[in-house]
């Protein structure tokens, strides 16, 4: 192995020791007490996110399309329009990470690097969902339709901040489809 992939294996869990150890308790962020997967799996429309890295190209019409493999995993693919126009994509996959509620799963677009992907929230008809994870430094609302009623989202929202997050920090995404 070589000396610069030694520096940045080292560099990689020092982050990631840094980040465990200064993250809220896993018990502090509560998720749905059930998720059937097989009604959860389809296309969700991006109705507002924290900034992130990964959707900065990001312009309008953010999806998520989720699909059972055979192997029970969850095929993942993230798709946008670019301010240029051009589509974007990025395709990954998810593990359950919690079988007795499926509202705990792990997500990778670069294995072996998996991100936390926790349902917080999740509408009765599920047509809407909030994801989020335990350093609240990732927040998505997500509905089944490009766009979501004003009423709907300030109700979203105002709950927000008894689970550690702050509705200020959300970018609404705009949706072109109607």
């Amino acid at each position: 192995m070589s000396m610069k992939m030694i520096l940045l294996l080292c560099a990689v869990l020092a982050v990631a020791a840094t980040a465990a150890y200064a993250a809220p308790a896993e018990s502090d962020l509560p998720t749905v007490a059930h998720v059937d997967l097989q009604r959860y799996l389809g296309r969700w429309y991006e109705i507002a996110r924290y900034p992130n890295r990964f959707e900065k190209q990001c312009d309008r019409d953010v999806t998520a399309t989720y699909s059972l493999r055979p192997d029970g995993r969850i095929n993942v693919l993230n798709a946008c329009v670019k301010a240029d126009g051009t589509p974007n994509q990025a395709t990954g996959w998810a593990k359950v990470a919690d079988t007795a509620t499926n509202a705990k799963l792990r997500v990778t677009f670069f294995w072996p690097f998996f991100g936390n992907y926790w349902i917080l929230e999740l509408g009765q008809n599920y047509d809407y969902v909030v994801i989020g994870e335990p350093s609240r430094g990732y927040l998505w609302i997500l509905s089944r339709t490009p766009q979501m009623s004003p009423e709907q989202y300030a109700s979203i929202t105002s709950r927000l901040a008894a689970k550690g997050y702050d509705a200020g920090k959300l970018i609404r995404v705009k949706q072109t489809a109607r």
